[in-house]
């Protein structure tokens, strides 16, 4: 903890397993035996053998701003199409495609992942630990999330790319009208993005509760972190709907099954039931740990505490609790009762309140504060008008009436990307912003980070707010052109002109993150004065991450002790080992070894995306791949400890 001087607080219980421990030798040496304990192998082999929660993280920040990038050039090609009434740039089949890649895109391999994996990154550095609580499975669940990715865009090229929206509604996905292997690579992808998802999920609720530092009682978690806790348990409760209905889809195209057959005794409805049951949760996976990089944001550039903690601890609990109480707002269009659309209706403009009561705080701190205008407070401004401008047209469609009129129109699509891009996508470029330093040791420029905010800004509501006019006019969603009568020309043109403008903010923004990788100013180790743990280690952090793991007396650590650090002793340094504590208060309970670098969950997702993409042609593959599968979980898991590990 590089410019912190550290006091010994209190000392973890002697017993267990032989070992050199931090309290027998001096501070140089237990830095050098720690770095060869946590280290990851050179080459090849330790790069795709690695368990290191960072390394990990880093990687699926990187591999998700990738698939961003597909994302957004479908969508600009989709602009250059719809410019123009009557354009015969882009064929039906192939806009089908893109709008639909679009949408998986963004949603199951953007938005959701690199929410996750700023959680991956960060959430150990900041309760005070030295990875996640499975590091295996979360090496795993990245090497799934990779691979389902890659099959869809390869299949894309390959003409096979799905076509019938993110949302693949039946029956046009079904086995009458689905063309060739389009929908069934998509049900895939699903499988795999959610198999990854689930994993995360597991392992951040873990890490969570049983590996925070000393002291940190639950009302001393930062708000970020419980943000991503609330998440990870809708993600627990959400994804196994979607992985259930994407499981029937393709069984009812590939073995006959009749689920979504209404002929046969199915039902159609019952698809979009499942999908939107995790589909608008899913909106709130997103959103949710949007709102903690807000609230890690928010007091280091007011310079004091957030006001409200409890209240925003609340409303993220609420939030996550009503997000199961929306789906059929998606459904006003398709003939249920009156009355039970009353009652979702009533949820939708319920779950208003909660988020009212995080912004209401947010404002405070800022009034009650100083506030620097750096880049990542700009974008945080930024997420609060978009989002507001989101909220209020949520609350609009969530009327029936209104609903029926707009339902299909351009109008859902402006609310959905102003609920999503400004309600997710400002926070997530403001996090990169104020944690690049942490995790490079390099500052983004300044400069080029206020231009690319207006940039972004600008273009984002010169492109989408008029989708608002559209839809009202009667455009239609999800077409890929337009007749010249319908007046619609200018406003299309309009958009996609202005499309270029978001898209030459985004420029900017990868543009800064090259540039400042190799010339940034070097940042030091708390370059904002923030006040969590994380900003206590170096930057950027070395394997370990801490070489004694603190103590946590306040709130907001850093601030309340900038001098003089608490910290436990009596861990192991020759091996992987973190402190297991009580769930409610943190107390230490236990040392508990932590996995060692393995390539076998890379060869075990190997054996089970085999098995997923082989399902797509033959059922026996799920048979046959079972094999594989089976020995690469097995090796996996085989003990390999020394007989005193088994004590």
């Amino acid at each position: 903890m590089s410019g912190i001087r550290q006091k010994k607080a209190e000392r973890i219980q002697e017993g267990g397993p032989k070992g050199i421990r931090d309290t027998s030798i001096d501070e140089a040496r237990l830095r050098a035996f720690l770095a060869h304990a946590w280290q990851t192998p050179k080459g090849l082999y330790g790069w795709l053998a690695t368990v290191d929660h960072k390394l990990i993280g880093r990687r699926y920040v990187v591999t998700a701003f990738l698939f961003f990038i597909f994302a957004g050039l479908s969508a600009l090609a989709m602009r250059f199409q719809l410019a123009a009434p009557e354009a015969g740039r882009i064929g039906p089949d192939l806009y089908n495609q893109l709008f639909t890649m679009h949408g998986t895109t963004m949603m199951f391999l953007f938005a959701v992942p690199v929410m996750e994996a700023f959680a991956v990154y960060l959430v150990p550095l900041m309760i005070g630990t030295r990875n996640v609580a499975f590091p295996r499975l979360n090496a795993f669940s990245y090497w799934i999330y990779v691979s389902g990715g890659m099959m869809i865009w390869i299949a894309f090229a390959f003409n096979t790319g799905a076509d019938a929206g993110w949302f693949s509604y039946v029956p046009l996905a079904g086995p009458d009208y689905g063309i060739g292997k389009r929908p069934d690579f998509w049900a895939q992808m699903v499988t795999y993005t959610e198999v990854s998802a689930l994993a995360v999920a597991v392992e951040i609720i873990a890490t969570v509760f049983k590996q925070r530092a000393p002291g940190m009682t639950l009302d001393r978690i930062p708000l970020y972190v419980w943000s991503v806790l609330v998440t990870a348990f809708v993600i627990l409760f959400a994804m196994p709907a979607v992985m259930v209905s994407s499981t029937m889809l393709i069984l009812d195209r590939l073995v006959a099954t009749k689920f979504f057959d209404s002929a046969a005794g199915g039902d159609v409805l019952l698809w979009q039931h499942l999908f939107w049951f995790f589909g608008h949760p899913e909106v709130y996976i997103i959103f949710i740990p949007a709102t903690g990089f807000v609230s890690a944001i928010l007091p280091t550039f007011v310079r004091r505490p957030v006001f409200g903690y409890l209240g925003i601890v609340l409303s993220l609990i609420a939030i996550g609790f009503l997000s199961f109480g929306l789906w059929v707002h998606h459904m006003f269009a398709t003939g249920l009762p009156q009355l039970g659309e009353s009652f979702f209706t009533a949820s939708s403009m319920m779950i208003a309140i909660p988020s009212g009561i995080q912004i209401f705080c947010w404002i405070a701190t800022i009034w009650g504060g100083k506030p620097i205008f750096a880049t990542p407070l700009l974008f945080v401004l930024g997420f609060i008008f978009t989002f507001v401008i989101g909220g209020l047209t949520g609350v609009m469609v969530a009327s029936v009436p209104l609903d029926l009129q707009v339902h299909d129109t351009y109008f859902v699509v402006a609310h959905f990307h102003y609920v999503l891009v400004g309600g997710a996508v400002f926070p997530l470029l403001g996090a990169v912003y104020y944690w690049f330093p942490k995790v490079t040791g390099r500052l983004l420029s300044e400069r080029l980070g206020h231009w690319n905010f207006w940039f972004i800004f600008v273009g984002f509501n010169l492109t989408f707010f008029p989708m608002h006019i559209l839809g009202l006019q009667g455009m239609p969603r999800r077409v890929y052109t337009y007749p010249l009568e319908s007046g619609w020309g200018s406003v299309n043109l309009f958009i996609s002109l202005s499309s270029l403008v978001l898209f030459a903010g985004f420029a900017l923004f990868f543009l800064n993150m090259l540039l400042s990788l190799r010339n940034g100013h070097l940042a030091g180790d708390n370059p904002w004065g923030a006040s969590t743990l994380e900003w206590a280690a170096t930057s950027p952090p070395p394997s370990y991450n801490f070489p004694h793991l603190p103590v946590v007396t306040h709130r907001d650590p850093l601030w309340a002790e900038p001098d003089t650090l608490p910290v436990i002793e009596g861990l192991r340094v020759d091996a992987r080992e973190v402190v297991g504590g009580t769930v409610a208060d943190a107390v230490p309970q236990l040392r508990v070894p932590s996995a060692d670098n393995s390539i076998w969950p890379l060869l075990s997702a190997i054996a089970v995306g085999g098995t997923f993409f082989a399902s797509i042609y033959t059922p026996w593959a799920v048979v046959w791949g079972a094999i594989p599968v089976s020995i690469g979980f097995i090796c996996w898991f085989w003990p390999k400890g020394e007989p005193e590990d088994e004590e």
